[in-house]
């Protein structure tokens, strides 16, 4: 059985290459004005002249730059959010990556680690010429159980059990007592290479990454959460790599990117009541246990996931702009827009309006699995479940609100240097809503084994071997990865004020 995928997507507004020079115009001045903030050793405008670079930046300094000159609350005093960049630029090819490595709230606070992965690339399209950004952004692991009335069978759809599985920066340590998880689980940076020419590896770790599960429903017409967890994980890591491979000859450039979601070592959930109490449980390889670590059943962690069929998936969306130019996204040459439509063994392509192919994702190449199973020692190929889901399930729902806090205000930058540009950028620039295609990646059979994946992206551009004297030609990707982090950054600080 060959895998499958779907996808929909979407006519987008053109963002001119004006926005991107204005957006780095800000961000400049900005520079100038707060020296401290991007000094040379930290963010410099000439590192975008050279060819690569890699380095982790502390970017909470901007968001308190944009909170005092907008008039937003500052975040607290001691607080650091460090994030690791990397970037290449060959052939006419520019990429920028953004991972997000750790937040701490305050001096003498715990780090949170909160995984959010953007890989975006700026070029020349192939036949026209027109500047074109794509970017690709990790949401979120998303756990599921197939209902009775389940639309698609091994992938996470609206009539499913679904559990969101990200951190949103509280402390469990009182509620789960001396049985409660490190939530300052660690990250490592895989540095950049350049193993042979015109190629470049790097990635990122999160080890022992611990997690909350949410109750989501992705119902478009009916898309929210459950504000009370209902479990807690840890997982033995999550990993993220990449190559990226230029080929000037054949005017292509394709990122492959390897997934790795660890084995999931420990499980709490809420086993009953008594009275309005609840009961926690934990679980883990050896079985399942009371906070005081009495042993409450032989059933592993394993077992119990298997018992309530639960599954794995990644939740990405894809976003692109190009100058003059709309862009839609198909399979087979059918729009996908609105659609959960099932494909097997095929690529989603982007491309303008009048037919000039800019990009694409290829998950027939790459449609299976591999799971680990640690208590047999066997490790299996199974096929993966890829499709597009209906944005607004997603881009609507309330519990992203830690990921577009201030995507809204982001554009309020423009507004006192070109007011024309500003009223065409600050409902769309950006909105979750207005992106290509949402995906999710699914892995139906789990039961809590590390898993392994590496889909692969595409674009398609004109190349040159210029490298460009002027910072501005990539100052909109650049913008578009402090923004990235501000969103989840900022949110963090709001939520932790209502609790």
């Amino acid at each position: 059985m060959k895998t499958v995928i779907s996808c929909t997507s979407k006519k987008i507004q053109s963002i001119t290459i004006k926005s991107f020079l204005s957006l780095i115009a800000t961000f400049l001045l900005l520079t100038s004005m707060f020296s401290s903030v991007f000094a040379s050793e930290i963010l410099a405008p000439e590192d975008f002249n050279t060819e690569s670079w890699s380095k982790t930046i502390d970017y909470l300094d901007y968001v308190d730059i944009y909170a005092v000159t907008h008039g937003k609350p500052r975040p607290p005093r001691g607080a650091e959010a460090n994030i690791y960049m990397t970037y290449v630029n060959n052939s006419g090819v520019q990429m920028l990556y953004a991972g997000l490595s750790n937040i701490t709230m305050g001096y003498g606070e715990l780090a949170v680690t909160l995984p959010i992965q953007t890989v975006m690339m700026h070029y020349k399209s192939e036949n026209q010429q027109s500047d074109t950004v794509t970017a690709s952004s990790y949401i979120m692991l998303m756990a599921f159980n197939d209902s009775k009335n389940q639309n698609i069978p091994g992938s996470p759809d609206k009539n499913d059990t679904l559990y969101a599985s990200f951190s949103m920066g509280f402390d469990l340590s009182e509620l789960l007592q001396n049985d409660a998880p490190a939530l300052n689980s660690e990250t490592s940076t895989i540095p950049l290479t350049h193993p042979e020419d015109n190629k470049w590896s790097w990635g990122m770790t999160y080890t022992n990454l611990t997690a909350i599960w949410w109750n989501i429903r992705i119902d478009p017409d009916n898309s929210t959460y459950k504000s009370v967890p209902v479990a807690i994980t840890v997982y033995k890591e999550l990993t993220f790599t990449y190559d990226l491979i230029v080929d000037p000859n054949n005017h292509s450039a394709r990122i492959v990117s390897n997934y790795v979601i660890g084995e999931m070592t420990d499980l709490w959930v809420i086993d009953d009541f008594v009275w309005i109490f609840p009961i926690i449980v934990h679980y883990n390889s050896t079985g399942c246990y009371r906070p005081n670590k009495e042993l409450y059943s032989t059933e592993t962690i394993h077992q119990f996931l298997e018992k309530n069929s639960i599954s794995m998936s990644m939740v990405f969306f894809q976003a692109s702009a190009t100058l003059d130019h709309t862009t839609e996204s198909a399979v087979n040459g059918q729009d996908v827009t609105g659609t959960e439509t099932i494909v097997s063994d095929d690529t989603i392509t982007t491309s303008t309006e009048d037919g000039e192919l800019l990009s694409s994702v290829d998950f027939g190449s790459k449609n299976a699995y591999s799971l680990i199973n640690s208590t047999s020692g066997n490790t299996n190929s199974y096929d993966t479940m890829v499709r597009i889901v209906e944005r607004n399930g997603f881009a609507r729902n309330p519990i992203f609100g830690t990921h577009t806090f201030l995507m809204r205000y982001i554009p309020l930058a423009l507004a006192h240097m070109d007011e024309p540009l500003y009223n065409q950028a600050k409902d769309k620039l950006l909105d979750m809503e207005y992106a290509d295609y949402f995906y999710v990646i699914s892995y139906p059979t789990y039961g809590g084994y590390a898993i392994e994946h590496d889909p692969i992206y595409n674009v398609f551009f004109s190349p040159t071997n210029i490298v460009p004297n002027e910072s501005t030609t990539f100052g909109g990707i650049i913008v578009l990865a402090i923004i990235v982090a501000i969103i989840l950054i900022a949110a963090i600080f709001v939520l932790r004020r209502r609790t």
